[in-house]
């Protein structure tokens, strides 16, 4: 900061301290404009010095309906603001009444000044958006909202309400100050329209709802038990022409989806049907973020035990299966997890998807792809469901040809725990009911070798120990497997294991090690 701005900057900020109260407009003008001369040069400095000189607290009385000063104040705090160390300071310093009071003025500057400053005040802070629950915003916002017909003006309130609506607290009182009710209207009045402001204002609209449907309170509460008219309205999205009502009618209902009683209710009044016929629209080219929705919603319906058989039955799998062809991870990623909780303990479904061929090499392809996590670690774990849930001599042929074993062995060595169990149990599935076909793909992985480092490994879960004895007990069953296991010092790990402080460990290791020496 040059020494110039430096010094106008300490005399203004001293005179706006000693003056606020009883100057002219005139020498007040003078002081604010050096202070945004300096916060344009140097912005974070400029506002250290703002907040140490107390005049924050100053700037609650300048925010006037009448003062002409108003929209240089707003701007100021906006900028300050633009720092995260400075938004406490400026809740803390009483702005945010004053500010949510001018979205009241007819003046345009003003307004655009004052929705940056709220807006930048609760950008990213959760300690501001907490302060902001204390005051009644929502409320100023909701009734401010109503009354505007102007498109920028309403743009400018969305762009306020957006952040604050990140706060579960605000989210209710934004919901209980009947921000839903206009939000639907809009919807219905911009819907069919092409003009630019129309569409901008129906996304945002929709956006919006779904934002305050993330809360589970406000979730609850606009749900009404499945009866409530918004849950209604937001059902008759899905099947309209508008990408982003389609979009955010899918979004809306994975959230409503967020518990077993939501979701129990959902599917049996129909909503599977609806979400199908719209996956159906977008088949052939369609837009990757409604497949995306649309298959979230699905897999969130899926979670209940009792909503399986029934969405099974209404030709979910198949639905879900037309995306395997899709290069998108995102939708890769909810149709893996959409099939895996439709199958998990229904033993029909997982061989039927089992013995798909095309499903299973498409899945091993996936478990290969490095770049995306995600869909490696579902895929992995679809392939160890479908095993597990169908314990089916031709689903496990079906993998062992598509080369699927090497996969699961490679799982086992997995930094989540619980995935390591559902490869650990779906190879022992594999050892006890198709060890002939898959000993040579077992050996290729060093199934043996990775078995010995999990029971070495003091940090190994006792699950994970246990599933690992289990299973080679069942690989003893195969010549060339039991010799690698007999050229290891397997007895010696083992019988160590038999006084771990985990009782079915314990027992467990006494039962291999009497295995190992019966066949040593």
């Amino acid at each position: 900061m040059t020494a110039l701005i430096a010094d106008n900057l300490s005399d203004a900020l001293k005179k706006l301290k000693i003056t606020a109260t009883d100057s002219t407009a005139d020498s007040l003008e003078g002081c604010l404009d050096c202070l945004l001369q300096a916060l344009a040069q140097n912005n974070t400095e400029t506002s250290e010095k703002i907040q140490k000189s107390g005049v924050l607290q100053v700037f609650a009385s300048l925010l006037m309906p009448q003062s002409s000063c108003t929209a240089k104040v707003a701007n100021i705090i906006a900028e300050v603001a633009r720092n995260e160390f400075m938004r406490n300071p400026c809740v803390d310093a009483g702005l945010i009444p004053p500010l949510v009071q001018m979205l009241n003025c007819k003046d345009q500057e003003v307004l655009l000044q004052t929705g940056r400053a709220l807006g930048n005040i609760c950008y990213d802070s959760q300690s501001s958006k907490e302060q902001f629950a204390y005051t009644n915003i929502a409320e100023e916002l909701v009734k401010l909202f109503k009354k505007q017909v102007e498109h920028d003006k309403k743009e400018m309130i969305f762009e306020v309400l957006a952040p604050l609506a990140e706060n579960d607290v605000i989210k209710l009182q934004l919901v209980e100050a009947g921000l839903v009710e206009c939000l639907l209207e809009i919807v219905q009045k911009t819907v069919d329209s092409d003009k630019e402001d129309d569409v901008a204002e129906l996304k945002t609209a929709s956006d919006l709802m779904v934002l305050l449907l993330l809360g589970d309170e406000s979730m609850q509460k606009l749900f009404e038990g499945g009866k409530g008219s918004v849950f209604q309205r937001v059902l008759s999205w899905i099947p309209s022409n508008s990408h982003q009502l389609q979009l955010a009618g899918a979004l809306a209902i994975a959230n409503f989806a967020r518990n077993d009683g939501n979701c129990i209710h959902m599917v049996d009044n129909g909503i599977v049907q609806k979400l199908m016929d719209l996956l159906d629209r977008h088949v052939e080219d369609g837009n990757v973020t409604v497949q995306h929705a649309a298959l979230s919603a699905l897999r969130n319906l899926a979670i209940p035990v009792v909503n399986k058989a029934k969405m099974l039955s209404a030709g979910v799998a198949e639905a879900v299966l037309k995306f395997l062809r899709s290069e998108m991870p995102p939708v890769q990623f909810k149709l893996l997890g959409t099939l895996r909780m439709l199958i998990d303990a229904q033993a029909e479904a997982a061989e039927q998807l089992g013995k798909n061929a095309k499903l299973v090499e498409r899945l091993v392809e996936w478990c290969e792809a490095k770049d995306h996590a995600g869909v490696m670690g579902e895929s992995n774990r679809l392939l160890s469901a479908l095993i597990r849930h169908s314990k089916s001599k031709d689903v496990i042929r079906t993998i062992v040809q598509s080369g699927g074993i090497k996969h699961l062995v490679t799982m086992a060595t997995s930094e989540h725990v619980i995935m390591q169990n559902e490869a650990l149990v779906a190879l022992a599935l594999i050892a006890a009911l198709e060890l002939v076909t898959a000993e040579k793909d077992l050996e290729n992985a060093q199934l043996v070798q990775i078995l010995y480092r999990l029971l070495s490994d003091d940090r190994s879960a006792p699950e994970i120990k246990y599933n690992s004895m289990v299973l080679v007990c069942a690989l003893i069953g195969s010549e060339s497997l039991q010799k690698e296991v007999q050229n290891m010092a397997f007895l010696e790990v083992v019988s160590k294991l038999r006084s771990h402080e985990n009782k079915t460990v314990a027992q467990q290791a006494s039962l291999t090690e009497q295995r190992l020496a019966v066949e040593s």
